[in-house]
């Protein structure tokens, strides 16, 4: 007699090889699974998704009601908080965060979904995506119109349509979904999922334990070419007595609780070595040497001797002191240019002739230069978006690449009020 099903359970996030942030956020624990990836660059995605997360993991504990009114519920009080952020700071107006939250009650899975993370369900050696994605793209695909091996390389691929954002209190997708003894969940941000077929993701979820599983998903996402931040949760439905050591985890943004005793696997580090800025666990070097270490121990040097040992005189102090100032010239002129080199890298959305324009260059202004100029100009009118969002634009958004600042303007391109003929009319 098999005893009652239980969750199994492990998950990983990593910042991947282009992005400098790590905007998702992801959580698994005995009665909850959840992944939520952040949207809004400048305006803290990270925020979006820590914060989500942080509401969600409320959930998980064992189900007494109906599991999609407590999915729902849950959902739209972290909708409330991200708008309670946006309020108090309006530098914020714009974040957002999917959500994909799987909530488990023994025998069942209570899902619930807004935008283009995913849950998938592996059985019996099958793979079934179980979330419908809110993207520009996908309906492009229900219509017909692209594939789904175009849809990943659609220059909107990245313009969502449903997401949590504080504002526009969309409603979720609510479905339930019947388990059995060996199911597995899978869980990602589109990370993983928008670079993996599902073939890939279904081979390496038919083996190993689900430590090996969400690891090894996150390793073959980079080695595809994942440019983005990847979050996999992955849960076995088991009848066997719960690990004492399994604790819930938080990973991502919203990471304050590592695995004990797995050896570290929702830890830091695991890809370390791939990205730059990435120190490691390094330990700390001591501020302060002792003071009777010398570089030669048998051969120790008295400071008195030191002080009144000759030295050589002066010579060609002019010379040294031009040399000098030469050279300093030179680390300001190399430091100016690498700072001009690397203005030239950074992108914004702005305004330029009453259309919203990527701009390229720095967002700020230094009399006698211009550090900033148009390079992209779009035909999204200023006029055809809501004050709110004109204002936004005027004042400049920042981007963290060009991709971020093209995806901002399909953002923005997708909620402008265009007039119809019979308007103009």
């Amino acid at each position: 007699m098999t005893g009652p099903l239980r969750l199994a359970y492990s998950a990983i996030s990593d910042v991947g090889r282009v992005r400098r942030d790590n905007q998702d956020s992801g959580y698994a624990g005995p009665w909850l699974l959840t992944v939520c990836d952040g949207v809004g660059g400048a305006a803290r995605g990270d925020l979006a998704s820590s914060t989500a997360v942080q509401q969600l993991r409320k959930l998980d504990t064992e189900p007494t009601d109906d599991l999609l009114a407590l999915v729902a519920g849950a959902i739209h009080r972290a909708d409330d908080r991200i708008g309670e952020l946006v309020e108090e700071d309006p530098e914020l107006s714009g974040t957002s965060t999917t959500a994909t939250v799987a909530l488990f009650d023994g025998s069942r899975l209570g899902v619930g979904h807004l935008g283009d993370s995913r849950g998938y369900l592996f059985r019996n050696g099958e793979l079934r995506q179980l979330t419908h994605d809110h993207t520009f793209v996908q309906s492009l695909i229900d219509e017909g119109r692209i594939t789904e091996e175009q849809s990943r390389v659609h220059p909107h691929r990245n313009l969502i349509l449903k997401a949590l954002d504080g504002v526009r209190h969309e409603e979720p997708d609510l479905f339930e979904v019947p388990l059995e003894l060996g199911d597995r969940i899978f869980l990602c941000s589109d990370g993983a999922c928008g670079t993996l077929e599902d073939a890939r993701m279904a081979d390496i979820l038919a083996t190993g334990t689900p430590d090996y599983a969400a690891v090894e998903l996150v390793r073959a996402s980079l080695e595809a070419g994942s440019s983005d931040n990847i979050t996999c949760v992955v849960a076995d439905v088991v009848d066997t007595e719960p690990d004492p050591e399994l604790q819930p985890l938080l990973v991502g943004a919203a990471a304050d609780l590592p695995r004990k005793g797995t050896g570290g696997v929702a830890g830091r580090g695991l890809f370390r070595g791939h990205r730059s800025g990435d120190t490691g666990e390094i330990e700390p070097v001591p501020a302060d040497l002792p003071s009777d270490m010398h570089v030669i121990p048998s051969d120790p040097i008295d400071p008195e001797a030191r002080r009144y040992a000759p030295r050589p005189p002066a010579r060609h102090t002019w010379l040294k002191r031009l040399l000098a100032l030469a050279v300093l010239v030179g680390l300001v002129w190399v430091g100016l240019a690498a700072a001009w080199s690397w203005s030239q890298q950074q992108f914004y959305v702005g305004v330029s002739d009453s259309k919203v324009t990527i701009f390229r260059g720095l967002n700020a202004e230094i009399p006698g230069i211009d550090i900033s100029h148009p390079y992209e100009v779009t035909d999204v009118d200023i006029s055809n978006l809501s004050e709110i969002d004109a204002e936004q634009v005027a004042e400049g958004i920042e981007a963290s690449d060009l991709d971020d600042a093209r995806a901002t303007v399909d953002n923005y391109a997708a909620r402008q009020d265009v007039p119809t003929t019979q308007d103009a009319g």
